[in-house]
Formats: structure tokens, C-alpha cells, sequence
């Protein structure tokens, strides 16, 4: 715990930032997520055409 604690003081400045910043990298993580899932569900199974059409129209 007191090493969690020193490594935020260490970098407070970012710490304080998370919380007074109106941004989010939160939408760009999802999608990163989501592509990384497919890759995995489709690995040795599809080439890049495939897992592009599945990117692009996901329905």
C-alpha cells in the first residue's frame, strides 16, 4: 500500500489532472478493446479482408 501511495505522489500532477480534466480516453479504450477481441476471436481462422469487414460493419 505504501508503495501504491508513493508512486501517486510521484506523479500527483497527473493524479489531480484525472479528476479536474473534462477529457476521456475512455470511447478510444473501448474501441481498442473491441478490436482486440475480434483479432483474438478470428486469429488463424480469417485473413485481413475478412477481419476488416467485421471491424468496419460490425452488424
Amino acid at each position: 500500500m505504501r508503495r501504491f501511495a508513493a508512486s501517486l505522489r510521484a506523479d500527483l500532477s497527473a493524479v489531480r489532472a484525472a479528476f479536474v480534466s473534462p477529457w476521456s480516453n475512455g470511447q478510444v479504450e473501448g474501441q481498442i478493446n473491441r478490436l482486440k477481441f475480434l483479432k483474438r476471436q478470428m486469429y488463424g481462422r480469417a485473413k485481413l479482408d475478412l477481419l476488416r469487414l467485421r471491424v468496419l460493419h460490425p452488424n
